[in-house]
């Protein structure tokens, strides 16, 4: 039978002083998060006069090099919003 021959590391109040300055300066160095942006109409541009609708996708879709997961609400022009609905990317919610 084996025997286990090294003694435990103890934690003193040095090493716990030092783990928690590492921690403290790694949540420093987490760049800020950067506000939320104006809605931008995603796909082709509406017609003149024509307001952009909001649509839910049900499906990943990747639009102008841009992933988009199921439930992103995106804006769109009322025709591409036709257009996904009828290949089956909107939600009918």
């Amino acid at each position: 039978m084996a025997t286990n021959t090294t003694t435990p590391k103890k934690t003193t109040a040095a090493t716990a002083e030092e783990s928690a300055a590492a921690v403290a300066e790694t949540a420093e160095a987490r760049p800020a998060r950067k506000p939320a942006r104006t809605p931008e109409v995603v796909g082709p541009a509406p017609l003149a006069g024509v307001d952009p609708v909001t649509v839910t996708l049900s499906h990943h879709l990747n639009i102008g090099g841009t992933d988009y997961q199921p439930g992103a609400e995106i804006l769109v022009s009322p025709d591409y919003a036709r257009r996904l609905r009828t290949q089956g990317y909107v939600s009918r919610t």
